[in-house]
């Protein structure tokens, strides 16, 4: 019963009692695999357009900006996550992370019907809108569920987007092969059953925060330019490298490397792997030993291996990858969990706040990255990437500090 109390919003007393109470709920393994689990699903279609974008470049006949910016088509409504954040806060939007699956599917799994860039884009857009649908109340709902272990539950919720990203390319050319890039529609079933799953699993878990206080957004402020203009430094260091891993590099591997779309494909998933074990273990971490501590040593790290990357010897490549996969994408699950911690009472707006600046920065640098790789290569653009990766280490020491050991329910 106390579970329950813990974590639905069926009748307001339960509500109150649950946000009430002075015992905190304990840590949903189920509920949390189950959100997990449609996350990893969702994003494995999302995970479709980066290998595929050497086989879009080169049927449209664009160039590295105009391919590049289809990413930011597709991410250009995570504007409006602060706003689904806000509502998420006061009304539970579980049915976006319901039916997000198997929309994102349909959408992500129809590109090759496509035929004009501007068609293209327009699909994009509105598989954009259906991902931060599922994004912006999603981590809110694991912060509910995971009780004290928040980093936790970021990590796994997180490293279920990592594991959809490393098997999302694989899908995505395998169902080039078996259906072409005009057939992949078939592959959308899979997201439809899983929103049916989603259904039955969480129709009676609440997005919102376990307590019914209502700050109001001038409250909220104090804290947020505490918080933000750090986090902002932080993420502008690191932009141009993640937009050059997760957006270029499948066209890296095949016009600076020589390599084949598989190739490229397997590239990807070799990133992502290792970024599925990065972000389990980096958001674990921070609840224990602190998110800047974790933060510094993964922001350190992964500037100087991705210069192993463009300038050692052939048979490292494949390490370090997997090495980048496992510093430089995994702060993720630290910066979620650090949102939940300094904004216990609004934490979807504060994620979906996140979301927008994260979109903003992404945009610009898939856009620079693109623009530099036109005028002087995709090598010396991968190399602007990796310096200016470097000027987010002194933003740590600006983040918020706070204890995040974990205590036991017998300590409660």
């Amino acid at each position: 019963m106390n579970d329950q109390l813990a974590i639905t919003d069926q009748t307001d007393s339960d509500q109150t009692s649950a946000g009430m109470s002075s015992r905190p709920s304990p840590f949903q393994t189920d509920q949390v695999v189950t959100i997990a689990g449609g996350h990893f699903v969702h994003d494995t279609y999302t995970a479709f357009l980066a290998p595929l974008l050497p086989l879009l470049q080169s049927n449209l006949g664009i160039t590295y900006a105009a391919a590049g910016s289809l990413v930011v088509f597709m991410q250009l409504p995570s504007l409006l996550n602060p706003f689904i954040g806000y509502m998420a806060d006061r009304i539970s939007l579980r049915y976006f992370i319901i039916l997000a699956p198997a929309i994102t599917a349909t959408l992500m799994s129809s590109m090759g019907l496509a035929s004009t860039y501007a068609v293209l884009a327009i699909l994009l857009f509105a598989a954009g809108i259906s991902v931060a649908a599922f994004h912006a109340p999603a981590p809110a709902m694991i912060g509910r569920v995971a009780g004290l272990r928040v980093g936790t539950g970021m990590s796994i919720f997180m490293a279920s987007g990592e594991l959809a990203r490393t098997v999302g390319p694989i899908v995505a050319i395998a169902g080039v092969g078996w259906f072409g890039l005009d057939g992949m529609w078939c592959l959308a079933v899979v997201g439809w059953l899983t929103s049916v799953v989603l259904y039955f699993r969480l129709r009676h878990i609440s997005a919102r925060p376990a307590s019914q206080r209502h700050d109001s957004l001038a409250d909220i402020w104090p804290t947020a330019r505490r918080v933000f203009p750090a986090m902002t430094w932080l993420m502008s260091g690191r932009v141009f490298m993640m937009a050059a891993l997760t957006t270029y590099l499948a066209i890296f591997v095949k016009d600076e490397l020589g390599g084949s779309l598989w190739l490229a494909a397997i590239s990807l998933t070799l990133l992502e792997a290792a970024g599925v074990v990065g972000a389990l273990l980096s958001g674990t971490l921070s609840d224990r030993f602190g998110r800047s501590r974790v933060l510094f040593v993964l922001l350190g790290l992964a500037p100087i291996l991705m210069l192993f990357f463009l300038y050692g010897p052939g048979w490292l490549t494949a390490l370090t990858l997997i090495g980048l996969g496992l510093t430089a994408i995994s702060p993720q699950p630290v910066l979620l969990a650090l949102v939940q911690d300094e904004f216990p009472n609004h934490r979807a707006l504060a994620n979906g706040t996140f979301l927008a600046l994260s979109f903003l920065m992404r945009a610009f640098g898939i856009w620079v990255i693109g623009m530099v790789a036109d005028q002087y290569g995709l090598s010396n653009a991968f190399l602007l990437a990796c310096l200016t990766a470097f000027l987010s280490l002194p933003a740590v020491f600006f983040l918020p500090k706070r204890k995040t050991a974990i205590r036991t329910e017998k300590e409660w």
